[in-house]
């Protein structure tokens, strides 16, 4: 069964597991979808009332761009935990003479590389999931304005805990040319993205305290 495919008591219950899928990606991802869930809601609630109608189409674009995202963000959960396997059995392989670890390092390095892509993604989705929210501040129902708060909140959880899973890989990496150029890319897009996050919740704050 795909981890997608299990309930909310059994995906925990996996988490809590001693298996090595899902973990803390399947659980990145998983949060940040519940993060542009809520911008989803959010847009919902609003699109139609009469405070908003000047940005109706504005809602009905962030519904479409937030279903993409969430729906993403789910397949990651799947994609991660496929895209462990190989490094699991690279980590597994034998090696005894300097052949061997010779062959078995070239199988680990190329394992890594697998292994990193779907964190990286799941930082570029939840980074433009985070631009949804600061959006969504200034046209969305102050009834439902802490849901935004919730969301970004979510999604900057999401998007450090991405990183981390970045960063583990990149570790093992010998390739210094790769591990720079994605380690500057996901550094910018965490910092920007954090950064982001902390404003709307503030503006959420201040919202809420009116």
């Amino acid at each position: 069964m795909e981890l997608t495919q299990k309930t909310c008591k059994e995906f925990a219950e996996s988490l809590a597991s001693k298996e090595a899928v899902p973990g803390g990606g399947g659980a990145a991802a998983l949060t940040g979808a519940l993060g542009v869930a809520l911008a989803s809601m959010v847009a919902n609630f609003s699109k139609g009332k009469k405070k908003f109608l000047d940005v109706e189409e504005r809602h009905a674009e962030i519904l479409q761009k937030g279903e993409e995202l969430r729906n993403r963000l789910l397949e990651l959960i799947d994609e991660d935990a496929k895209n462990f396997l190989p490094l699991s059995k690279a980590y597994g392989i034998k090696a005894a003479t300097e052949k061997e670890k010779a062959e078995k390092e070239e199988v680990l390095q190329a394992a890594l590389k697998v292994a990193i892509d779907a964190p990286i993604k799941m930082v570029e989705c939840i980074h433009e999931s985070i631009l949804i929210h600061e959006e969504l501040i200034d046209i969305s129902s102050k009834l439902i304005i802490s849901d935004v708060g919730v969301g970004v909140m979510c999604l900057k959880a999401a998007l450090y805990s991405a990183q981390l899973n970045v960063i583990i890989n990149i570790n093992s990496i010998t390739d210094d040319e790769y591990t720079s150029e994605i380690k500057h890319k996901v550094d910018a897009m965490v910092e920007n993205g954090a950064r982001i996050a902390d404003q709307v919740y503030e503006k959420v704050l201040q919202k809420m305290n009116k």
